[in-house]
């Protein structure tokens, strides 16, 4: 039997990309999911994909706290209880600081780290009578800051602090408190990443072919969480960047600044 038989499982953001992958693996581990997101279309079509499984959608924005608190409301309204959370819900940008609208990095903190504090505040006194788990999907941009990604950056370096603090709180509870840093994961958030003016780029600049798939990075987060690990740090280039930077910052400054700039401009 799975461990994550009957678990009752809530996912941020799991409309599209690593989101909907933790869904769908759950649902064929047994759980009961919920999810939510922003776009109700995308989310009736994951639902209408796993007809007949437990699986309940809500439309929300995680950016905002009466949204957070309704999605968590409906959870507990059919499903009584939570066991697991992973907040995954997020959104990148794409512009140097000099050309950025302060608005732009405002969305995206409010998103990516906000969101996860509402959530799993609302989520917290289940959680904690269940000794279950709480999950953040990070980013190596967590662990060191990315060029025309600054928001993005300090939005995952909030998270990752956030959450080491709350692990820390709740060591003795029985509470497992993880985050996970996918590395360059195939999904649609470069695509959707905000630019200067906060608009969707509707572009990608990177080859998603050669990325690790959605798919794959559900499966170790799901191995992750039944280890009840503290961290989870996937790709080799993701795993060699946040070694680099502890080690040895002024080379990873270089190699990071190389790879993303070619002749001044950004590329990437």
């Amino acid at each position: 039997m799975s461990r994550f038989q009957n678990k009752i499982i809530v996912v941020t953001g799991g409309s599209e990309g690593i989101g909907k992958a933790l869904v769908e693996l759950f649902l064929t581990k047994g759980a009961k999911v919920a999810t939510c997101g922003r776009n109700y279309d995308k989310l009736y079509n994951l639902q209408q994909q796993n007809a007949g499984k437990p699986l309940l959608i809500h439309t929300a924005d995680v950016s905002v706290e009466s949204e957070c608190k309704s999605f968590i409301d409906a959870v507990i309204k059919l499903y009584g209880t939570i066991d697991i959370l992973i907040n995954n819900a997020g959104m990148s940008m794409r512009s140097l600081f000099k050309d950025v609208e302060l608005s732009t990095l405002k969305k995206i903190m409010d998103i990516n780290f906000w969101g996860t504090v509402y959530c799993t505040k609302f989520s917290l006194p289940y959680i904690l009578e269940n000794k279950g788990t709480i999950v953040g999907v990070s980013s190596i941009a967590g662990y060191r800051g990315l060029p025309g990604r600054s928001g993005y950056s300090a939005s995952k370096f909030a998270m990752n602090g956030w959450m080491e603090a709350l692990r820390t709180e709740l060591l003795q509870t029985g509470v497992n408190v993880m985050w996970v840093c996918p590395g360059f994961t195939a999904s649609n958030i470069r695509n959707v990443a905000l630019n200067k003016e906060g608009k969707a780029h509707g572009e990608t600049p990177m080859n998603e072919s050669k990325m690790m798939s959605a798919a794959t990075c559900a499966i170790h987060i799901t191995k992750a969480i039944a280890k009840r690990k503290r961290t989870l740090v996937l790709t080799f280039q993701g795993k060699e960047t946040v070694f680099l930077n502890r080690f040895f910052p002024s080379i990873a400054d270089k190699l990071v600044q190389k790879f993303f700039f070619k002749n001044g401009e950004l590329i990437k």
